[in-house]
């Protein structure tokens, strides 16, 4: 648990420079985290014995990212749904005519495209907000609601744990930790609101962000369970070992990019 615990130090003081500064530097630092992250899944899908076609998604994220940061939302939105379309097209025409095609490989080819390119994107899109001000609140919801719901969770567990919560895809997640988890993302929206109410007048309704909260703890434990099952599926305790004790990029990226969509559609109907 130590280790844990000062390798999550470290990855909370890179967060908070990346989201002083925003902009191309978090921009940056995000992109790579997010390619770390695509790698790690379709290397974890190839050990399964399937055959996933990696290249589409790989160009549709190199295309994307430029035009996530210089278009206009809309443009950028259209982009995205061309280029989702250009991979889905590419994969299953090279799945189509190989000499054993499977779904399953056309199937699996596709996952990270939608678990981790386009929501990142949205986290990417969300450096377009302005001011500085607004688009630190949004960013630090992204990352804060499922990471601190996260910690609530994996210690609420431990000591508390008694219920399991879905054994056959995650067997040492409990109800007690989910609950606790739910209230560490709602505590982490309302810390977020009194923050930014001191440091500047964002216009943002308190209710607004104990939905976030809820909601994104929701979403985030959600997309903890997707990782969970992919892994499952994978036959593999972690997606890498970057980080002692937390697992690769995507172990830590998992439960934040189903977030990020959240907060993207939300800033977006604001």
């Amino acid at each position: 648990m130590t280790t844990r615990i000062v390798t999550g130090i470290g990855l909370l003081a890179l967060l908070f420079v990346a989201l002083y500064f925003g902009g191309w530097v978090f921009a940056l630092l995000w992109v790579a985290a997010v390619c770390l992250a695509m790698y790690e899944e379709f290397h974890a899908l190839s050990k399964t014995g399937l055959r996933p076609v990696a290249i589409p998604s790989w160009i549709a994220l190199i295309i994307a990212v430029p035009g996530f940061l210089l278009m206009t939302e809309m443009t950028g939105i259209l982009l995205l749904m061309l280029l989702t379309m250009f991979t889905m097209m590419t994969v299953s025409l090279v799945v189509i005519f190989r000499s054993n095609p499977k779904l399953e490989d056309l199937l699996m080819s596709l996952l990270p495209l939608f678990s981790i390119v386009l929501p990142g994107l949205c986290m990417l899109a969300l450096v377009r907000v302005t001011p500085m001000a607004q688009q630190r609140i949004f960013l630090s919801l992204a990352f804060f609601v499922p990471v601190v719901g996260d910690s609530f969770a994996y210690f609420a567990g431990v000591r508390f744990g008694r219920v399991k919560l879905v054994p056959e895809v995650s067997p040492k997640k409990t109800v007690e930790g989910a609950a606790a988890g739910l209230v560490g993302s709602v505590v982490a929206a309302v810390v977020i609101y009194l923050v930014a109410s001191a440091l500047s007048s964002h216009g943002i309704p308190f209710y607004h962000f104990l939905l976030l909260g809820f909601f994104g703890g929701l979403i985030g434990q959600i997309g903890d369970l997707f990782a969970s099952l992919v892994k499952r599926h994978c036959q593999i305790k972690d997606f890498g070992h970057i980080f002692p004790g937390h697992g690769g990029m995507m172990d830590r990226l998992d439960s934040i990019l189903f977030v990020a969509v959240l907060v993207y559609l939300y800033q977006a109907l604001l």
